[in-house]
């Protein structure tokens, strides 16, 4: 596996996280970023197929997830994956509310404080990102919901 300063030759399109995960954002509409096909991916309210493994969760555009303790666990499921080196994405139709709100879960996760995730996505990730504000809340709730469940 490449190591982290050079993942970006092999891995396209790639975000690293406040502790050093990797991870990639985008939107379905658009292709795949060059390189290597992710390991995993977890879909946003969109009907995606890729061939890769993957898992979909139901959450409407400019909203949240219809079923939130569904999503945590998947948003976690997803980080430990990153997190143990796997390539993985997150994906929505344009990839700016529903995966800028994982993406800043997934800071969340990688240390970062909640009350910070939404402005570091925003300069990170996209300037759009997390668009709503039922999203912004969600992202609070989140960290909230996954230590309860830890």
């Amino acid at each position: 596996m490449a190591s982290r300063s050079d993942l970006s030759d092999v891995w396209s399109g790639t975000l690293v996280l406040p502790g050093r995960t990797v991870v990639r954002g985008r939107g379905v509409r658009d292709p795949v970023p060059g390189g290597l096909e992710p390991d995993f991916g977890l879909y946003l309210g969109v009907d995606y197929t890729p061939r890769w493994e993957h898992e979909r969760l139901e959450w409407p555009d400019f909203g949240v997830p219809r079923d939130p303790l569904a999503a945590v666990r998947a948003i976690e499921r997803l980080y430990r994956r990153a997190h143990g080196g796997e390539h993985v994405e997150t994906a929505c139709k344009a990839g700016k509310g529903r995966t800028g709100t994982v993406v800043a879960c997934l800071a969340i996760l990688d240390g970062l404080t909640p009350s910070h995730a939404v402005s570091w996505t925003r300069e990170h990730y996209h300037y759009r990102a997390v668009q709503t504000p039922w999203q912004r809340r969600w992202v609070l709730r989140f960290a909230e919901m996954s230590r309860r469940r830890a």
